[in-house]
């Protein structure tokens, strides 16, 4: 899906994780530099530290606005609250929403002191929505009273080692419980006998190999353990055809 202004000349797309290319277009003449701290259907792709560097770098340099789209990789997802903290990376906007309400309809947008509030810079319809609020305030709650940063790391980090050791997967990247299977195989036939053999739902992406792996923050081993169970079976019958 794309807005119409990302088809004209006024958005630029560069190449993922290419320092050369980035600061080869980069110049005085660039509003804002939009990077998501993880790609989520992209693939589930991690900007390396060296890359977002280099573009907090250059957006110092050249007076540019480092955004960092955290829609899906924030609020824990990746084992820290951003999953750009990873980089000591500081940005000058930060768009979050999805985890931010536990599935109630919320998103925001985190604006550094540098842009200076003044009357009329903002506005929305259902901005400071009371409910929302109350549904934010109450995640926020129940991340820091059940350590789900702390937990999101630790079953991420078992999962990706178990996932690793499955016949058929040909790479598992990812940070927390944000996480991309790529398999030898298209996903497609994977995914569709996780839900009708096991009811277990996962994520798609744009390459064909790769299913996403994104649970609930409050995971346990056993429920990991579950998922990884049937995922076998699923892979070894795949495998087998």
């Amino acid at each position: 899906m794309q807005a119409p202004i990302n088809k004209t000349e006024n958005i630029q797309f560069l190449p993922f994780n290419d320092i050369e290319a980035f600061e080869k277009n980069m110049n005085e003449e660039v509003a804002a530099v939009i990077i998501e701290g993880i790609q989520g259907v992209g693939g589930v792709q991690i900007p390396s530290t060296p890359f977002l560097k280099k573009i907090e770098e250059l957006c110092k340099k050249y007076q540019s606005v480092l955004i960092l789209d955290e829609v899906q990789s924030g609020y824990g997802r990746s084992g820290k609250f951003f999953a750009h903290q990873y980089s000591g990376v500081k940005a000058d906007l930060i768009t979050v929403a999805k985890g931010m309400g536990n599935g109630f309809p919320i998103a925001g947008v985190l604006i550094s002191p540098e842009f200076k509030a003044v009357h009329g810079m903002l506005g929305t319809t259902f901005g400071g929505n009371h409910l929302a609020c109350a549904a934010g305030i109450a995640v926020i709650d129940v991340i820091k009273d059940e350590n789900l940063l702390s937990n999101s790391e630790n079953i991420g980090n078992y999962l990706m080692t178990e996932l690793k050791k499955v016949s058929g997967v040909k790479e598992i990247r990812g940070l927390g419980l944000m996480i991309g299977v790529e398999l030898e195989i298209p996903c497609a036939g994977v995914r569709n006998s996780l839900l009708d053999d096991h009811k277990i739902f996962t994520g798609s992406s744009s390459d064909k190999n790769t299913m996403r792996i994104l649970p609930a923050l409050n995971i346990t081993k056993e429920e990991a353990d579950l998922f990884l169970k049937a995922f076998k079976s699923v892979m070894s019958k795949m495998l087998v055809k």
